[in-house]
């Protein structure tokens, strides 16, 4: 996985398959959430997250990369 990196946007859920929450980032680039805890997944939500992105992963949703949470705070 990369160097931890931080990223400011939008916790939002999408209706795919089982269900997929992502961050909207600011810089208009869509994560695939992975890692942090159930108080992240509020759709709606503005954070600021630190985590690694793990491009290398194929996942179902197929949205983005998967942005693994290592913290965050909300604004």
């Amino acid at each position: 996985m990369a160097a931890t990196e931080t990223r400011t946007g939008t916790v939002r859920f999408r209706d795919l398959e089982t269900g997929v929450w992502l961050l909207e980032a600011d810089d208009g680039q869509l994560y695939l959430l992975a890692g942090g805890d159930r108080k992240l997944k509020k759709n709606g939500a503005r954070i600021t997250a630190e985590g690694a992105i793990d491009a290398d992963t194929l996942t179902s949703a197929m949205v983005g990369p998967r942005f693994v949470v290592s913290s965050y705070r909300f604004l």
